[in-house]
């Protein structure tokens, strides 16, 4: 478990006094966070995760459940210097966040385009031929469609997908399960993966505070195109902190 390769900092800020971890979503890397983390650092310490099976960790092997990713990020973030953090987490980030929440309890929760826990829906893209699995992300518009079509890419990227697919699709449901920290919620009203409805039943699993924020027009990765709106969210929690 190295640290090493589990962490990224854009703009490394060792002397800041609070920390902002970014959980990405399926098939993602840490790079989709790049502008994020410029927006936020050096005044916040902003560090985001790289998942095995992508960009520079392409060697490895995905992970195929949200447990054993839990585990080992929960692991990594232990030894990070304690301050005042908050988890922002999109999609399958989400879930991974609110888990490793569930393990070390930082100060504050931001999920984002997921569906609370207690939900359920039957999912099984990950068992999908290539070309069915490919034709969902087109459809979540998370990855660049025209640079999907290079096969030599398609052949790099699909095994990480495929495993996180396998991993969220598989979490079974989780009512009654909670946080103490403040949790918000943040959805796009025409995000296909969930309903605000949905997104707003986060408010079952924390003790603490709840907000829902939601996003007109917004699809499953509306936080590219209401960056600026999204930064702001994240701004006010660590302002909080």
């Amino acid at each position: 478990m190295d640290p090493a390769r589990w962490l990224r900092r854009f703009r490394p800020a060792p002397a800041a006094a609070r920390r902002l971890v970014c959980f990405p979503h399926a098939g993602g890397s840490a790079s989709f966070y790049h502008p994020l983390a410029l927006a936020h650092a050096p005044a916040t310490d902003v560090v985001v995760l790289q998942y095995p099976g992508r960009q520079d960790r392409m060697a490895e092997p995905g992970i195929r459940t949200i447990d054993d990713y839990a585990d080992r990020i929960a692991e990594i973030l232990a030894a990070e210097p304690a301050r005042p953090t908050v988890y922002f987490g999109h999609s399958m980030g989400a879930a991974i966040a609110f888990e490793v929440t569930c393990r070390l309890a930082p100060d504050r929760l931001v999920v984002s385009g997921r569906r609370a826990p207690s939900t359920e829906r039957t999912e099984q893209v990950h068992r999908r031929d290539d070309a069915g699995l490919l034709a969902e992300v087109k459809r979540l518009n998370g990855t660049d469609a025209a640079a999907l079509e290079l096969d030599e890419l398609l052949r790099l990227v699909l095994p990480a997908i495929r495993s996180d697919y396998q991993a969220i699709e598989t979490h079974p449901p989780r009512p009654g399960v909670t946080v103490g920290c403040p949790v918000s919620a943040l959805i796009g009203d025409a995000d296909p993966t969930s309903t605000v409805a949905e997104a707003d039943r986060w408010r079952e699993h924390t003790t603490a505070e709840f907000r829902l924020r939601v996003f007109p027009g917004g699809g499953h990765f509306y936080l590219t195109e209401h960056a600026q709106a999204v930064n702001a969210e994240l701004a006010s929690e660590l302002a909080k902190l």
